[in-house]
């Protein structure tokens, strides 16, 4: 399972949030180019990115903390927040970004994704499938779809999206541990999905149950800037698994 740290934007700025409600910012550091050397500096291979003020203004804003990101360490980047149009992805592809996270546009327009599929193909993009009381939550986790998150992914990797980053709103930024039974019903359900498991992730043991359950992936926030998990302990964590 890969270790995935989190670095979400705000004003060029490294920020967490609690439940996704803007209003609980807090600053973690004026650096976000620093904060990603130092996750890359203990070992760690992946880093996901969220565009905050892009999720809220509908297209990218903070392109070029991206491309600081990219061009200043190997990391392997998934970018998301404020894609909305041909021009965010590829913007957010040209900055560097590995993959590409594709949340509230896969709400509200859906051929266009599959188009995106097609043309660039399952392994650069990401299906975000956040999660409010089970149904999809978009534009910053503010507004309700409606739709059933179990259904919504089902109906994408049958079309053939195959990674899914999955985030449980109510869990994410509250370090209580992961959303360990949504997640099993994700994978049990819905075959060739590649999990993500994102939000709430506060111990190594979170982090095991999540590897135990087949999630290929996990992405670990806030956990790491309130020192309940050490970059020390992650990279044990690594070497372990290889």
């Amino acid at each position: 399972m890969i270790l995935v740290p989190a670095i979400d934007i705000i004003n060029g700025q490294c920020v967490r949030l609690t439940k996704g409600v803007y209003d609980t910012k807090k600053v973690y550091s004026e650096s976000p180019v620093e904060v990603a050397k130092r996750f890359e500096g203990a070992g760690l291979t992946h880093l996901h990115v969220v565009d905050l003020d892009g999720a809220r203004a509908k297209h990218i804003v903070n392109a070029k903390v991206l491309e600081a990101i990219a061009t200043q360490t190997s990391l392997h980047v998934d970018f998301g927040g404020g894609i909305k149009s041909a021009n965010d992805l590829q913007t957010a592809f040209d900055c560097g970004a590995v993959q590409v996270t594709l949340g509230s546009i896969a709400v509200s327009e859906h051929q266009l994704v599959l188009e995106w599929l097609s043309k660039y193909g399952a392994s650069k993009l990401i299906l975000g499938a956040d999660a409010k009381n089970r149904r999809i939550a978009t534009h910053g986790w503010e507004k309700d779809s409606g739709l059933d998150v179990v259904t919504f992914v089902q109906d994408y990797v049958q079309k053939g999206f195959t990674n899914v980053l999955c985030t449980d709103v109510a869990k994410d930024g509250m370090l209580e541990g992961p959303s360990l039974e949504l997640y099993k019903e994700l994978i049990d359900k819905i075959d060739g999905i590649s999990l993500i498991a994102s939000g709430g992730v506060t111990t190594l043991d979170d982090l095991y149950q999540c590897r135990e359950l087949g999630c290929t992936a996990a992405v670990i926030g806030k956990a790491i800037y309130e020192s309940k998990i050490s970059l020390k302990e992650l990279e044990h964590y690594q070497l372990e698994q290889n």
